[in-house]
């Protein structure tokens, strides 16, 4: 806003994160037209709704004419603003979900670009604004265009989830005071959407929040998942199928693990799809320790997506209460630990504070090993921090509702995994047993022999706390 240049902003980032909130918090006041493109419509609707968008804007009190296309609905777009009064700040044009707007054979992006070259660009007190939340197309058309709009975007913010901090920040100011252990619950049902997170109430339990929210009949986040890709992606079904895989792979899957899981055929198409996925935050890549880019490993990184599917697809049709019921089983268990571990590797920039190497130059990767030989055992390692100061960090994450303690047969484990991993690996580097836990660890005699870096939960909201 305070430019002398003519700006195009491009704002993206997966549904419900925030976008249009933010824009309409920062710049309400210099609004001079705003449209938001409808999902799963007609042509002629979606410039009726722009001509509604006009009238809008012009106080007029009645719509004013459908434009015939695009060309002549931004040529109208111009000529009201032209016919504002002059005044010291900016005004702003804003085009939320463009990705609906811009459908197929609508003419859409050719009508923007001829509205920006040809006008836009040539005033210096006027923002556009264009958001959306299928954040591939926004990447794929504007970001990296290569018409008209080629090197065009002045400035662009990819919006993402809160941060656990940001989390109980948000929490904070919604008056609801959590314990963090209780917020990493919650988070791990509904990761950091803020549209999600506002629906938790004061003097409930997270328990009592995800049932109400989740499970009961009438939960915000009942019919959520189906709702989310199929308003973001065509052919919404490939990206359900890939997801649906990963949810079932807790250490994720290569991708060509993936395709012979999914019966997904190779080549670009796939590739579009786990792009598609990976820019709007349902997946994420994980490189493999000592192995080539072509061999990472896909996870699913969206903590809704798991939750759902894991957890309210399973128990659909069952009454409230359901979680209040379930929390705490095994199968409870073994899922918060895989959602703890997912949760760490998406905030690796917190552990790397807490560990003391935030400004030392790291790669973050995950290590398996398979057994060649029957009097071998195999070894996997959730995260491997190889650092340019000659250490590496083998970490292993445990969420527990204590102190977790290593009993004598995970202290074995703990050994062996590090002999293998120096063994197979062959490095030379200094190799550190790191816990990365939700309550520390509990001080015993295996503890002091086989760890030697413990990083807590405080660390994931921020606080550098270890030992």
């Amino acid at each position: 806003m305070a430019s002398a240049d003519p700006e195009l902003i491009a704002i993206y980032g997966r549904r419900r994160v925030g976008k249009t909130f933010l824009v309409r918090e920062h710049l309400a006041n210099d609004l001079c037209f705003e449209l938001t493109g409808m999902f799963d419509v007609t042509l002629a609707q979606q410039l009726r709704n722009f001509a509604d968008a006009m009238g809008n804007s012009l106080n007029a009190g009645m719509r004013p004419a459908t434009p015939g296309d695009w060309i002549d609905a931004f040529a109208s777009l111009g000529a009201m603003i032209d016919r504002l009064p002059k005044r010291q700040r900016k005004r702003v044009v804003f085009l939320d979900e463009l990705p609906w707007l811009a459908s197929r054979r609508s003419g859409f992006v050719s009508a923007f670009e001829h509205f920006w070259n040809s006008w836009a660009s040539k005033r210096s007190d006027l923002v556009v604004v264009v958001c959306g939340s299928a954040a591939s197309w926004m990447v794929k058309e504007l970001l990296r265009a290569r018409g008209g709009l080629h090197n065009r975007v002045t400035r662009h913010l990819r919006l993402e989830p809160f941060t656990l901090d940001e989390t109980r920040a948000f929490l904070v100011a919604r008056r609801v005071e959590l314990e963090d252990y209780q917020v990493l619950e919650l988070y791990m049902a509904l990761g950091g959407v803020p549209h999600y997170l506002k629906e938790i109430g004061r003097g409930e339990s997270p328990a009592q929040c995800i049932d109400r929210i989740c499970f009961a009949k009438d939960g915000m986040l009942r019919k959520e998942f189906g709702n989310v890709y199929a308003s973001l992606f065509d052919g919404a079904e490939r990206h359900e199928q890939i997801v649906r895989a990963l949810a079932t792979r807790r250490k994720g899957l290569t991708r060509s693990q993936l395709l012979a899981a999914t019966k997904l055929p190779t080549g670009g198409w796939t590739s579009a799809v786990l792009e598609e996925l990976e820019a709007s935050g349902f997946i994420m890549r994980t490189a493999q320790f000592g192995l080539a880019k072509k061999d990472v490993v896909y996870r699913l990184s969206d903590e809704h997506s798991l939750f759902h599917l894991h957890w309210i697809e399973r128990h659909r049709g069952r009454a409230e209460g359901t979680w209040l019921r379930i929390r705490g089983s095994p199968a409870w268990r073994a899922w918060s630990g895989y959602s703890f571990e997912s949760i760490c590797l998406k905030h690796i920039e917190a552990v790397r504070w807490s560990l003391g190497i935030g400004a030392v130059q790291t790669e973050e990767s995950t290590w398996r090993h398979h057994a060649a030989r029957d009097d071998e055992s195999g070894a996997q390692i959730d995260l491997v921090i190889d650092r340019k100061d000659g250490c590496i960090n083998l970490c292993e994450m445990k969420f527990v509702e204590g102190a977790f303690v290593i009993e004598k047969t995970y202290a074995r484990t703990l050994v062996e995994k590090r002999e293998t991993f120096r063994r197979v690996t062959r490095t030379k580097k200094t190799l550190f047993t790191t816990l990365v836990t939700s309550h520390g660890v509990a001080v015993n005699r295996h503890r002091l022999a086989v760890m030697d870096v413990e990083v807590t939960m405080d660390a994931l909201f921020g606080r550098t706390v270890r030992s």
